[in-house]
C-alpha cells in the first residue's frame, strides 16, 4: 500500500514550503535516509531525507508548487504499484464535492431518466450542476462527470480565483493541473481541454480590443517589481511585527579596545586565523548574558521567559537577505571555538548551504556594520529576544586619559536596543557595562 509522503517541518516557525526540487524522478527508486526532495522554508533551503524506501509512485506537488505543512506532496509504493485515480486530492475537497448533483426543485423528472440526457441551453444560461465545467463542488469535476487531476494548491487557487479546473490543459505529471496552470488560465493564458461554454464562444468570436497602450513611467523612470523570496517575506513580516509591538529603547557605549588589539597581535603568532574583533565581542556578550538572564530573555504574553542556555545570533548579510545564525551555549564554548564555528557558519551563510537548525534558537543577537565605516546605529530586535547588541567600526580616535592627556585609543561604540517590557534602562545599563569591562580587561574572554 502507498505511502502518502506529507511536507515536513522543517523549522520551529515554519508554516509551507515550496518545493524547489525533486531529486528522484518519478518512478524511481526511494531508498530511506536518502535525499528525495529540496524544500525552501521561511528560513533557508533544505533537503528532505526519505523516511521509507519503495518507488516514487506519484509526484503531487510539482516544482513551484507551495503547500502548507501536512500537505501530500508525494507517494511512495511498490514497483508496479499504481497510484489511486483521485489521488492528489486532499480529503477536504473529498468532502466538498456532492457525490451526486441535486436537481432543482422545480424539474419532476421520472427517477429512470438519466441524469445527464442532453438539454438544450441559451447561450449564457447557468448550469444547474456548478458552472461551465458541468462537475459538482465548482472546480472539482469535470464536462463527463469525472475528477479532474489537479494538486491541492491548485484546487485551492482556483477556488479563490473563480477558475473553472476542468477548462485547463494540466502541465504537471500524467497531465495533472499545478497552481502554475491556474495562474496562467487568471492572466488570460489558459489553454482550455475542450471547446469552450457558448458563452465563452461568443466572447472569443468578438472582435479583439486594440491592447491599452503603455501607461507613462512619469519622473520615477520604468518601473520593474521583484518579488521577494520566502526568507525576505519572512524577514519583512517579523521585522514589521517587532517594531509594531515592542517598545524599544537604545543606549550607546564607547568601549576602549586597545588592550583587545593588543591580544589579536599576540593570538596571530600561534594561531591563523585569529579570533576577530566580533568574535571577542561575542564572547564577552555570552559571559555577560549568563550574569544577567533577562537580557537572554524575553517577553511572552504578560510573562518572562527566561533561557537556560545562552544562544548567541550574528548577523549575516546573505544574498538580498539577512540571515543570523546561531551559536549554541556560547558561554561555555572558548573564545577559538566560538571564532571557528562562527566562521564555518558564516561560510554557509553566503553559500548558501545554512540549515534551519542553524538559524534556529537564538536568545540574543549581536549585528556588526563596522567593516563598513559605520560609527554606531540602531536595530530592530528579533523576535522575541530581549534586546539586539550592534557594533560600530573600529578606529584610533581622541580620548581624554587619566591624566588629562588627550591620547589616540583604539575604540568603538556599542548599541543596545531592548525591549522595555523586559529590559529597563538600568538593566540594559548595567549589561553594557559588564561587556565593556570584559573588553577593556580581555584575557579573561582567552580562559
Amino acid at each position: 500500500m502507498a505511502t502518502d509522503v506529507t511536507m515536513p517541518r522543517l523549522s520551529d516557525s515554519m508554516e509551507e514550503g515550496t518545493i524547489l526540487k525533486w531529486l528522484v524522478e518519478q518512478g524511481g527508486e526511494v531508498k530511506k535516509g536518502e535525499p528525495l526532495v529540496e524544500i525552501e522554508t521561511d528560513k533557508a533551503n533544505m533537503t528532505y531525507d526519505a523516511d521509507t524506501s519503495g518507488v516514487l509512485i506519484e509526484v503531487v506537488a510539482g516544482e513551484g508548487d507551495t503547500l502548507p505543512i501536512g500537505e501530500v506532496i508525494a507517494r511512495i509504493g511498490e514497483a508496479g504499484e499504481k497510484p489511486a485515480e483521485d489521488s492528489g486530492d486532499s480529503g477536504a475537497d473529498d468532502q466538498e464535492e456532492p457525490e451526486e448533483a441535486e436537481e432543482p426543485e422545480e424539474a419532476e423528472e421520472p427517477k429512470e431518466k438519466p441524469k445527464r440526457e442532453p438539454q438544450p441551453q441559451a447561450s449564457g444560461a447557468s448550469n444547474p450542476v456548478g458552472g461551465p465545467g458541468g462537475g459538482g463542488g465548482g472546480n472539482g469535476g469535470s464536462a463527463d462527470g469525472e475528477r479532474v487531476k489537479a494538486s491541492p494548491v491548485a484546487r485551492r487557487v482556483a477556488k479563490d480565483l473563480g477558475i473553472e479546473l476542468a477548462q485547463l490543459e494540466g502541465t504537471g505529471p500524467g497531465g495533472r493541473i499545478v497552481k502554475a496552470d491556474v495562474e496562467a488560465a487568471a492572466q488570460g493564458n489558459g489553454k482550455p481541454q475542450d471547446e469552450a461554454p457558448p458563452a465563452e464562444a461568443e466572447k472569443e468570436e468578438a472582435p479583439a480590443e486594440a491592447p491599452a497602450p503603455k501607461a507613462d513611467a512619469g519622473a520615477k523612470g520604468e518601473v520593474e517589481t521583484q518579488e521577494l523570496s520566502r526568507l525576505q517575506k519572512t524577514v519583512s513580516r517579523r521585522m514589521a511585527e517587532s517594531k509594531a509591538t515592542a517598545p524599544d529603547y537604545t543606549l550607546h557605549m564607547q568601549i576602549d579596545m586597545t588592550l583587545c588589539v593588543e591580544l589579536r597581535k599576540r593570538l596571530k603568532e600561534v594561531e591563523d586565523p585569529a579570533p576577530s574583533f566580533n568574535d571577542m565581542i561575542v564572547k564577552a556578550c555570552a559571559n555577560a548574558l549568563r550574569e544577567h538572564p533577562r537580557v537572554n530573555g524575553a517577553y511572552r504574553d504578560g510573562r518572562f521567559e527566561l533561557y537556560g542556555n545562552v544562544n548567541v545570533g550574528v548577523a549575516v548579510a546573505a544574498s538580498d537577505a539577512l540571515v543570523v545564525p546561531t551559536i549554541f551555549e556560547a558561554d561555555k564554548k572558548s573564545l577559538g571555538e566560538i571564532a571557528r564555528q562562527a566562521r564555518a557558519l558564516i561560510e554557509k551563510v553566503r553559500d548558501g548551504k545554512i540549515t534551519p537548525p542553524e538559524v534556529s534558537g537564538g536568545t540574543f543577537t549581536v549585528s556588526n556594520l563596522g567593516m563598513y565605516g559605520v560609527d554606531e546605529f540602531s536595530a530592530v530586535i528579533n523576535p522575541p529576544q530581549a534586546a539586539i547588541l550592534t557594533v560600530g567600526s573600529l578606529k584610533k580616535r581622541p580620548v581624554v586619559d587619566g591624566d588629562g592627556r588627550v591620547v589616540a585609543r583604539d575604540t568603538l561604540t556599542l548599541s543596545m536596543v531592548s525591549d522595555h517590557r523586559i529590559l529597563y534602562g538600568a538593566d540594559a545599563a548595567q549589561f553594557l557595562a559588564r561587556v565593556r569591562e570584559l573588553l577593556e580587561q580581555p584575557l579573561a574572554l582567552a580562559l
